[in-house]
């Protein structure tokens, strides 16, 4: 297959794990009225995990040293990251959590010129700009800086910094082992992070249906796509594609959660998609040769 068809085919399968992650915006809402948040991760990661490890021990028994240590890495930035963003949308409003959050689609380029020493073009900048415009055209209504925002923006570094390193570490050869163990790693800081107070466990059918849907489909297959797509994207474009996240959350909240279509919702998704679309459509960098600048 040609480096254009695969670099295509990435870009579906890193669209297709936003809209997974899409879907679950209104589930989680729901579900969260009746188990605690941090409890709440902690059962999803686990079953992920554990369930990937059943079904694809061999290729987590495959995996180098060295790739141990990596995905052990990312999995604990990526695990802290989703501490963070839960504590600080304690304190601060979900509309404005999410525009925070996604202002890795900021950090990522950022970093990558800093740890990758990648060159971030014109064209790339501009379409970093018009995604983040977009997003806060799709969820801000108005913000103030407080404690909420400013952990929230840590976990927004740290998804940036996760992007980055899974960008200049993941190969197609070791995607689904570094996946499982990242899985294991993030739903142990997780449960390390929730242990001292107990579990709580869903209660209702629906829920554990939702839990195992968040688990398996948005959790671990999701994960899978996305490092073995960011094998073959730069993170930076990786990151914008990414941004599409609460576009597709606005779809399916409109859809299937009852809330009803607004211009702005119109205008910040279709920003978004003209960012992705900018990227896309721009000159195409290797990713070879980036990952000696990020070693561990």
């Amino acid at each position: 297959m040609s480096s254009r068809r695969l670099q295509l085919l990435a870009t579906l399968a890193l669209l297709s794990v936003t809209a997974s992650w899409g879907s679950t915006f209104f589930l989680i809402k729901d579900l969260l009225d009746r188990v605690p948040t941090l409890d709440f991760l902690a059962v999803r990661f686990a079953i992920a995990g554990l369930v990937m490890l059943a079904v694809a021990h061999r290729s987590v028994l495959a995996l180098s040293r060295q790739a141990w240590r990596r995905a052990g890495v990312l999995g604990a930035v990526y695990g802290v990251a989703q501490i963070l963003q839960t504590a600080g949308l304690a304190h601060t409003p979900a509309s404005v959590s999410g525009f925070v959050t996604g202002m890795y689609v900021v950090f990522t380029p950022l970093l990558a010129a800093v740890l990758l020493r990648s060159r971030i073009t014109g064209l790339t900048w501009c379409a970093v700009l018009v995604a983040a415009l977009g997003l806060a055209v799709l969820t801000l209504q108005g913000v103030s800086v407080g404690y909420g925002e400013a952990i929230t923006l840590v976990s927004a570094v740290l998804y940036a910094l996760h992007i980055v390193a899974l960008g200049a570490w993941s190969t197609s050869r070791e995607a689904l082992g570094l996946s499982v163990v990242q899985l294991l790693v993030i739903a142990a800081v997780c449960l390390a992070a929730t242990a001292p107070d107990g579990i709580v466990l869903p209660e209702r059918t629906s829920d554990w249906v939702s839990v195992v849907y968040m688990a398996l489909v948005a959790g671990a297959v999701a994960l899978v796509a996305q490092t073995w797509a960011q094998s073959q994207l730069s993170p930076t474009r990786s990151a914008i594609v990414m941004s599409m996240e609460p576009v597709f959350a606005t779809l399916f909240a409109v859809a299937l959660g009852g809330e009803s279509l607004t211009t702005r919702m119109l205008l910040g998704g279709a920003l978004v998609l003209a960012a992705m679309l900018l990227v896309e459509l721009g000159p195409r960098r290797p990713v070879e040769g980036e990952v000696q600048h990020l070693a561990v």
